[in-house]
């Protein structure tokens, strides 16, 4: 039986369908964007810890998830716009952001276009330079001339791809079958564009990263071998006010090791409040 925490429902945003889920309202909101190939339910192991006394909101960006696609929102930079247009219909002003994953880039090119809105941001487990290499099995998506394959054999690919993630760390029934439908038929492959912008999108990013005023966290997995360190160590030397913490986890550190992300979200969550009046210096 399907007791989850998490109860899926739709918005329209700029004449998509974005589905997202939220937790009981709070005078402090958050936005969670859903990594990938994952959906909302990501967040369900940590939900319940960071819904404690934070309006939490996750979204499936459009494209992922069960949210509807539209070709020209297949980049980061689109993405990120796109996020301050999901704030604007759920009617939030300002939230902490926490975007894992894909999230990285887009929360960044969000923040980079109004900084105003967000109190915090943790990211980590996202490319983050084009200069920099990629570990398998993104670095194909991102490079792989013909991907009509990857069309023809989606379900293949999200199974193998949950498998080796999560080796040691089951999924729920209703996570791995939201999963593997969120990325049915032609869906995986057309959410490989956002991924196979990178090498244009993530040069624009670099030269946007010190005007990036919001604090931000950034969550290292030391053993992600599908984004080396490298690519955190990178945000960190060019962010203005950052932290980069390291735990022994792997790529999707958020299902794998739930309690360590938490602490860490709520952490940074607690040293930005929006009450928090002092300027706090991130350590480097």
């Amino acid at each position: 039986m399907n007791t989850s925490l998490i109860n899926p429902k739709t918005i329209t945003v700029d004449g998509l369908t974005v589905r997202y889920a939220e937790s009981e309202q709070r005078d402090t909101h958050a936005l969670l964007l859903s990594p990938w190939p994952e959906s909302v339910y990501a967040f369900e192991p940590t939900w319940a810890e960071l819904a404690a006394d934070v309006h939490v909101v996750a979204v499936d960006l459009p494209g992922f998830g069960r949210s509807q696609s539209r070709p020209d929102l297949f980049t980061p930079r689109a993405a990120g716009a796109f996020v301050l247009q999901i704030l604007d219909a759920l009617e939030l002003d300002k939230v902490h952001i926490v975007g894992p994953d894909i999230g990285t880039s887009a929360s960044l090119f969000a923040a980079a276009r109004q900084p105003g809105r967000f109190h915090s941001i943790v990211i980590g487990g996202g490319a983050a330079s084009a200069r920099l290499e990629l570990g398998e099995p993104l670095a194909s998506w991102v490079s792989d001339p013909d991907i009509s394959w990857y069309e023809q054999n989606a379900r293949r690919v999200m199974q193998t791809t949950l498998d080796n993630i999560f080796p040691a760390t089951p999924l729920g029934d209703h996570v791995r079958e939201d999963y593997l439908a969120s990325y049915d038929g032609r869906r995986f492959a057309e959410s490989m564009r956002y991924v196979r912008s990178y090498p244009t999108e993530l040069k624009v990013l670099e030269r946007l990263l010190p005007t990036v005023e919001t604090p931000v966290r950034i969550i290292v997995p030391e053993r992600d071998q599908v984004v080396p360190r490298a690519h955190a160590e990178f945000l960190a030397d060019r962010l203005p006010t950052s932290a980069l913490d390291v735990v022994d986890a792997r790529h999707f550190i958020w299902e794998s090791d739930p309690k360590s992300y938490a602490f860490l979200v709520l952490d940074w969550w607690d040293r930005h409040r929006p009450d928090n009046n002092h300027a706090i210096n991130a350590e480097r």
